[in-house]
Formats: C-alpha cells, sequence, structure tokens
C-alpha cells in the first residue's frame, strides 16, 4: 500500500490528520509507526485550535525526519510544501480550510453538522501526502 493510501485509510480508521500522515510516512525514515502515532496525536485539528492543518503538520514532522539534518534544506521544502499545499487547497490554516472556527464548540458542532470532519479532512489529508510523496521522492 502506498504511503498516501495508507495516510488516508489511518485518518478513516479514526487517526488524527496529523497522526495519519507522519505514521504513515516514517517508517522509511526510519522511526516506529506505533511511535509516530504517539507523536502526533497532539497536531489533529490545527493542534485543536483550528491552526495549522494537521495533516500539513503531519508532513512537516515527516520533512523534519528526512532534511532535519540540514537547517537550510528543511527550511527549502518545510516553505515548498506550505506553498504547494496552500496552492492547491487556498489555505493551509485548519479553520479556513473548514470555514469555521473549531476553536469553538459551535464551530466543532458545524463542522459535524456539514461532514466537514469525514468529507473534506480526508481529502486534505490525501493532498498533504501526495505534496509531501513528490518532495521526498525529488
Amino acid at each position: 500500500m502506498s504511503e498516501i493510501n495508507e495516510s488516508v485509510e489511518l485518518f478513516e480508521n479514526g487517526y488524527m490528520c496529523s497522526q495519519a500522515v507522519f505514521a504513515a510516512f516514517s517508517p522509511n525514515l526510519g522511526l516506529d509507526k506505533q511511535l509516530a502515532l504517539k507523536i502526533g496525536a497532539c497536531f489533529g485539528s490545527g493542534m485543536r485550535k483550528g491552526e495549522v492543518c494537521g495533516a500539513c503538520t503531519g508532513a512537516l514532522m515527516v520533512l523534519g525526519l528526512k532534511y532535519g539534518e540540514s537547517k537550510e534544506k528543511s527550511n527549502e521544502t518545510c516553505e515548498a510544501f506550505l506553498d504547494e499545499f496552500k496552492k492547491e487547497n487556498g489555505s493551509y490554516i485548519c479553520n479556513d480550510l473548514l470555514g469555521c472556527d473549531i476553536s469553538t464548540p459551535e464551530g466543532v458542532k458545524s463542522a459535524v453538522e456539514n461532514n466537514l470532519f469525514k468529507e473534506l479532512c480526508p481529502k486534505m489529508v490525501e493532498s498533504a501526502s501526495k505534496i509531501l510523496k513528490e518532495i521526498i521522492d525529488e
């Protein structure tokens, strides 16, 4: 199974977006999948505050694993990832992507009622994973 498919499957099986992306890619970079799931647990839903999309955060953790020994390379790949994600999706901020403020109970209720976590978020996980794969395969 490709990392892209695995990340979507992990998300659809109940893991946070950040966990799904990070855990799907981390074993190929020397980090145990179960450990990656633990590390990524608090970054979903824009760190639970609607900030940077958790799928992006998971991808950035992968880039850190791969390129973190070089500040220049890690900065370059981070910017390239975020620029491409924003280009494809309009933003990399969770609240902007969802169109509601999920740092509030009302915002979460709106996201749930509009099925955003089940319809939009898997697309963000897939988008982040595709962009990440392109960057690390270069």
